[in-house]
């Protein structure tokens, strides 16, 4: 193992025998060691990098006290390197900024007089242990591998962190996706709710997420209820728990969700598909914090944040008595509304770019470069499927194309090859593959509205009317395809 990949330990002590004695130490147990006899000296290494995994100090230094260098670590981000000394015989007061350091970096305090009161500063400051002189060979050797092992954690955690927060990560530098930014910036920081309007497929949890990111209860949970997805007679269990023995099937207690959401964000997308006798409970948290559980009469309280989102028009959803006004405008606070896909084309290459990145790294392949002819076929169709389905297309693309990403691999309605079998059927000789005569007197959304509802009959009868089959097979969530039979007034014949 070359010295780069060895964990990094600084230790700060005025006595040269007891850095000797425990560089000796760690050294033996392939440890990179660095040293420093006065607080100057440890600024300047701490801000040199790369970070140390631990620091070893000692709480008397000469007349500095080892306790302010750990409240300068601990105090923040640690971003500006000290200045360097300037030789002179008197002590080095503690730097008034503090060393280029991480603030998570384990530091275990030492001290030949320990005290009490040592002891419990050096927690209260963040301390990771205390170890008293004369050092025992075992424990020094056992605390640091317990540190650097806990800070290897840490900085998996945060790249885990990271690359969730990358992965909803708002994409888009249109002007009307800079206004969107514009938008969470401003509500982030409040308490207000918020309520995300937008078509199926546009993004609207990652504005709930965007929101709750960039919010005072950013370190909280942050919790998703899908209202369309959960049974009716469920609902009220799920958002709000149930005592054992509430109904048959409860052999304990559950928590809801509105309580695990307690000190973060709630958020309750397709909030126009909540059951009405879900509503008014919903209201009552709403207005007064309280709800209790199914088959429970204790009062309980949650402090979460409340983010909802709907596809649906919920002022006519209102008026047709399918939602409860007072709810509305207590969600309604703060509209967002969540652009669609076709109001941001240019943002389509950036987005091709990411979700090509995303596909190949989830299916182990090496990064396929997009022909420019590609993005400008994606950039002139409609989407009605939004990024949702643009993602869709994209993975499509990643798995069946070869080392480039060609024309030659859209699906047919992209531009790409048509199958032999459409090309046999096109009577009219125009290159769709539609017999486009039968649409003769049809206007443009009639049109799309025939051929959207003979597709979805097709692929229903292709796959024996199996609705989650035929949805995966359509590349839509199966509460749309739903959604589309409904509106489209497709039954199946008995």
């Amino acid at each position: 193992m070359s010295s780069d990949d060895l964990p990094r330990i600084l230790i700060v002590d005025d006595e040269k025998n007891i850095r000797r004695t425990l560089r000796m130490v760690l050294e033996g147990e392939d440890y990179e060691v660095l040293e420093a006899a006065d607080i100057a000296t440890a600024e300047g290494l701490l801000a040199a990098g790369p970070a140390m995994d631990l620091v070893l100090l000692d709480v008397k230094l000469g007349e500095e006290n080892g306790l302010d260098l750990l409240r300068a670590i601990k105090a923040r981000g640690l971003d500006t390197p000290a200045a360097p000394s300037t030789g002179a015989t008197a002590p080095a007061r503690p730097s008034t900024a503090p060393p280029a350091s991480d603030p998570d970096v384990p530091v275990v305090m030492i001290s030949g007089h320990a005290t009490i009161e040592d002891a419990v500063q050096a927690t209260r400051l963040g301390a990771f242990d205390f170890l008293e002189k004369p050092l025992d060979r075992n424990r020094v050797v056992v605390t640091a591998r317990n540190a650097v092992e806990r800070r290897r954690m840490a900085r998996e955690v945060n790249q885990l962190r990271k690359a969730v927060d990358a992965r909803y990560e708002l994409l888009g530098t249109t002007p009307i996706m800079q206004e969107l930014r514009r938008q969470i910036a401003k509500v982030a920081p409040t308490r207000s709710r918020v309520l995300v309007t937008g078509e199926s497929g546009t993004g609207k949890e990652l504005i709930a997420r965007a929101i709750h990111r960039n919010s005072t209860v950013s370190s909280g949970p942050f919790v998703k209820v899908n209202c369309a997805a959960i049974p009716p007679e469920l609902i009220e269990s799920e958002l709000f728990g149930h005592e054992r023995g509430a109904f048959t099937g409860a052999v304990s207690k559950k928590r809801g969700l509105f309580e695990v959401a307690d000190g973060g964000t709630i958020f309750l997308d397709e909030i126009g598909d909540m059951a009405l006798s879900a509503q008014a409970k919903v209201l009552r948290i709403l207005q007064t914090g309280e709800f209790a559980r199914v088959g429970g009469e204790k009062s309980l309280t949650t402090d979460c944040r409340v983010v909802a989102a709907t596809n649906r028009d919920l002022e006519q959803v209102v008026r047709d008595g399918d939602f409860r006004e007072d709810l509305y405008f207590r969600l309604n606070v703060v509209p967002i509304r969540s652009p669609g896909l076709r109001d941001r084309s240019p943002d389509i290459p950036l987005l091709v770019e990411s979700f090509v990145r995303e596909c190949c790294d989830e299916n182990g392949f090496a990064y396929k470069p997009v022909d420019e002819p590609v993005l400008e076929r994606l950039a002139e169709y409609d989407w009605p499927g939004n990024v949702r389905e643009l993602r869709n297309v994209v993975e499509r693309l990643v798995i069946m194309s070869d080392d480039i990403i060609t024309e030659r691999d859209l699906p047919p309605y992209l531009g790409g090859p048509r199958p032999p079998s459409l090309a046999r059927a096109d009577e009219d000789g125009d290159g769709t593959g539609l017999d486009l005569a039968r649409y003769g007197d049809k206007g443009l959304r009639e049109f799309r509205e025939a051929v959207e509802e003979a597709f979805i009959r097709h692929k229903l009868n292709e796959f024996e009317w199996n609705i989650s089959r035929t949805a995966q097979a359509l590349g839509i969530e199966r509460t749309n395809l739903h959604k589309k039979l409904r509106a489209l007034g497709i039954k199946r014949e008995s």
